[in-house]
């Protein structure tokens, strides 16, 4: 059934949008060869689009021909404005960009955790009205007949926790902030013109490294966000996976080996953040005798990896391999000294009892290795599959392994899997040699730095495995700032244990956006929720 002339118009509308975002300005006779419509056709379009103030003659093509150069049309990227908000437990990121993304201003705000209700909600939307403002400032003088010119035009914001697929509202989570929710409410009343949106930040992370990042040449794939908590995303055949009730990626409650206990409804303590959230990551670095910030944030964990990746660089030894069995048991940081506040609510306190990596190093077993029958001195493999994989004597295989290169001069001996290092408990024992017997290879020193990535990549992958296992989607990103910070090397580090676990192939690539993924999704959700509109028909425009 052909489309009506006002659906045609409509679609060739569209495009000719589409392809002017995409492309930069265009003459007329660029957009009849891109769009393959006749002459009339794009003269009728180009009129329309420019009546509605969307597009505008920006300039002239550079060729020369009899008569004047052609005219070069190009997106009115000041005809509405749009604001995208990261918002966190300690605070709230800001930024205003046009219709093309051009960022004209930024805010942040920090919120404390003694803030009521409604002044941590007052001090956000001052911000996101402070960067309306000064982005006004910056815009073009509107044009006389087009209403709305410069105007605040869509709101996204990403938040963490759950997001109600029927309605779009952000779900009471325990733990986080009571001010997260009041936000979206109050800032559409505030700015009753302005389209108000939430999205989970994990999957406006996913968004923007499908769009703009590492992930732009996958269809399928699971980000893992590894920030001051952890979450996960998922892509299918281009299209985010939202869940039943919107909780899809809510990985830091799936139930791990090698925690001291199991999570809960309300609270994710033993679960995959207790491995791998930001706590326990920089819990693990000091274990390892690495420096360690003060705050164990996602900053702070993204820092102590970051130093780590670039002691072993600077060691010139390649990547360290990951060298523990497919099925050893994961060490976890020991509780802390005193509570540190993890995002849902988790409280990290002294006192409790001694976790496997303790257990492994004390030589007492921990609640967690006695459930599960775990010897925790040397991994849950019996004592004849250790035989008959030392007897083997076959090479590890794989681009991470071949890489590695051997201190010169230095064997590569294996080491009795019970010797922990000295006066680390935790940071886990030396390394053991990997499937089939094969000793692992050498790194200078066996440097702290080298131990700790090993023991981080192990956790990370059992986390990552379940995902796979279940998905198969061929490609893991490791996101946030943790993600960012390790780099190709911690990548490379997950995607050899990887391969140890599942039979599934699985490339495992770092994030290139990091820490800016959310507020970058939020930002490109909105553009695409405002275009949605403003490129609508004219008859749907009012004009």
């Amino acid at each position: 059934m052909p489309a009506s002339p006002s659906t045609a118009r409509a679609l060739n509308d569209r495009l000719a949008l589409r392809l002017l975002q995409q492309e930069g300005p265009l003459t007329a006779g660029q957009l009849k060869q891109l769009t393959g419509l006749s002459r009339p056709t794009v003269a009728d379009l180009v009129d329309r689009l420019t009546a509605s103030g969307l597009i505008t003659v920006v300039g002239e093509s550079g060729e020369q021909r009899r008569g004047p150069n052609a005219r070069l049309y190009g997106i009115v990227a000041d005809r509405a404005h749009l604001a995208a908000l990261d918002v966190r437990t300690e605070g709230v990121f800001v930024l205003v960009s046009d219709l093309l993304g051009r960022v004209l201003a930024e805010a942040s705000v920090p919120i404390g955790p003694d803030a009521g209700t409604g002044p941590a909600v007052e001090q956000a939307v001052a911000a996101v009205e402070s960067a309306a403002k000064e982005a006004a400032a910056m815009a073009a003088p509107p044009r006389e007949g087009v209403r709305g010119w410069g105007t605040l035009h869509t709101v996204g914001i990403g938040a963490p926790g759950l997001i109600d697929p029927a309605t779009g509202d952000l779900r009471d989570s325990a733990g986080l902030p009571a001010w997260h929710r009041s936000l979206a409410v109050t800032l559409q009343d505030r700015l009753p013109g302005a389209r108000v949106t939430v999205e989970n930040e994990t999957n406006l992370a996913a968004l923007a490294e499908q769009r703009e990042g590492a992930a732009r040449d996958r269809d399928t794939f699971v980000l893992l966000w590894l920030g001051h908590g952890v979450g996960a995303a998922v892509v299918l055949d281009g299209t985010l996976r939202r869940g039943a009730s919107g909780g899809t990626g809510e990985i830091g409650f799936l139930p791990v080996p090698g925690t001291a206990a199991l999570p809960s409804a309300t609270d994710c303590t033993g679960g995959f953040h207790s491995l791998t959230g930001a706590a326990a990551v920089t819990s693990l670095a000091a274990e390892c005798g690495l420096p360690t910030p003060a705050t164990p944030d996602g900053p702070g964990a993204a820092e102590a990896v970051r130093g780590a990746v670039a002691e072993v660089e600077k060691a010139g030894e390649g990547v360290p391999v990951p060298v523990t069995g497919p099925r050893a048991a994961v060490p976890v940081a020991r509780p802390g000294e005193g509570e540190v506040k993890r995002r849902g609510g988790t409280d990290v306190t002294a006192g409790a009892e001694p976790d496997a990596a303790t257990a492994s190093a004390s030589g007492e077993a921990g609640p967690a290795a006695r459930a599960s029958g775990i010897d925790p001195g040397r991994g849950p493999a019996s004592e004849s599959e250790s035989e008959s994989a030392s007897e083997s004597g076959s090479a590890g295989t794989g681009p991470v392994a071949r890489e590695t290169v051997a201190r010169p001069g230095a064997g590569a001996a294996s080491v009795p899997a019970t010797a922990a290092a000295p006066g680390r408990p935790g940071c886990g024992a030396p390394p053991q040699a990997g499937p089939g017997g094969a000793p692992p290879a050498a790194l200078p020193g066996d440097l702290p730095a080298a131990r700790f990535l090993r023991i981080l990549a192990d956790r990370i992958a059992v986390g990552a495995a379940s995902v796979v296992a279940v998905l198969d989607p061929g490609c893991v990103v490791l996101g946030g700032e943790v993600g960012q910070a390790g780099g190709a090397v911690l990548a490379g580090l997950v995607e050899e244990r990887l391969r140890r676990m599942s039979p599934l192939v699985t490339e495992v690539r770092a994030s290139s956006l990091g820490g800016t993924a959310v507020l970058r999704g939020a930002l490109l959700t909105a553009r695409d929720r405002a275009q949605d509109e403003l490129f609508a028909p004219p008859d749907r425009m009012g004009g």
